[in-house]
C-alpha cells in the first residue's frame, strides 16, 4: 500500500527545504511531488510562492525521524500520522472569495492537460457550472483574452489528491471504454449512437450502390467504345478493299 502523503504536499516540501538538510528527493518521494518541484522551490523558480506548513507539528513527522533523513540520504522518511481526510457535506464545493476569481485559470489548465477529465468532474473539482466550463473550451467566456491555464492545486482551488483522483477515475473510463469498443490505447473512443449508427450504415450502403453503379456504366462505355473501334476498323478495311 502506497504511503499517504501530507494533507499540504506543497506547503509541506517548502517547510522542509528552508529548514531541514534533506535531500530533493527525500522530500519529494515524502510529499508524493515531482523532484523539479521541489528543485523549483529551493531555487525560488516556482510561480507560486508556498507558506510552509510544520509536519512535526502536525504530527507527520518527528524531529527523530527528520535527523535520519538527514543523516542517510537514501532513507526514505515515513509518515508517522496519515492526515485526516476533512469530510464536506454534499453540494457545490465553497470556495473563498478571493480565489474566485481563479477559477477560469483553473478550469483551462485541466481543459488543456486533462481533456479527459469530465466537465461533471471538472465542475466539482473547481467547484464551477458547464456552461462556464464550456464558454473557456468554447474561447466564448467573457474574460477569455485575460484568462492564463494555471493549476488549480497552486491556485488552492483544489489539493493534489483529489485532482489525481479525478485523473485516474478519468483515465479509468477511458481504458473500460476502449477495452469495450477494442480501441487501441491512444485512439480517440467514440462510441456512435443508436440512430447514428443506422445513418452510418445507411450511408456506407449508398456508397456501395454508387460505387457499383459507376462500375457498370464504365463497363457499359469500355464496351460501347470497343464497339465503335472495332466499326471503324472494318470500315476501313472495306475502303481499303474497295
Amino acid at each position: 500500500m502506497a504511503q499517504p502523503t501530507p494533507l499540504m504536499p506543497h506547503a509541506t516540501a517548502s517547510w522542509l527545504v528552508d529548514n531541514t538538510s534533506l535531500s530533493f528527493e527525500q522530500i519529494a518521494e515524502f510529499c508524493g511531488l515531482h523532484i523539479l518541484e521541489v528543485q523549483a522551490m529551493a531555487d525560488d523558480l516556482a510561480s507560486s510562492k508556498y507558506t510552509g506548513r510544520d509536519p512535526v507539528h502536525s504530527g507527520e513527522l518527528t524531529h527523530e525521524e527528520i535527523e535520519k533523513g538527514q543523516a542517510d540520504s537514501s532513507y526514505a522518511l515515513k509518515m508517522q500520522k496519515a492526515p485526516v481526510d476533512v469530510s464536506r457535506t454534499k453540494g457545490p464545493r465553497y470556495t473563498p472569495v478571493s480565489k474566485r476569481q481563479d477559477k477560469p485559470d483553473g478550469i483551462a489548465w485541466i481543459l488543456r492537460n486533462h481533456p479527459e477529465i469530465s466537465d461533471a468532474q471538472i465542475g466539482k473539482l473547481i467547484g464551477t457550472t458547464r456552461n462556464t466550463i464550456n464558454a473557456i473550451r468554447e474561447r466564448s467566456h467573457w474574460n477569455i483574452q485575460n484568462i492564463q491555464p494555471k493549476d488549480p492545486v497552486t491556485l488552492g482551488l483544489c489539493s493534489q489528491r483529489e485532482l489525481d483522483a479525478a485523473v485516474a477515475k478519468a483515465a479509468k473510463k477511458a481504458a473500460a471504454q476502449a477495452e469495450a469498443t477494442g480501441v487501441e490505447e491512444g485512439e480517440e473512443v467514440v462510441v456512435p449512437k443508436k440512430d447514428d449508427r443506422e445513418a452510418l450504415i445507411e450511408e456506407l450502403k449508398a456508397e456501395r450502390e454508387a460505387a457499383a453503379k459507376a462500375a457498370a456504366e464504365a463497363a457499359q462505355e469500355a464496351e460501347a467504345e470497343a464497339w465503335l473501334e472495332a466499326k471503324r476498323a472494318a470500315e476501313e478495311n472495306a475502303g481499303q478493299d474497295s
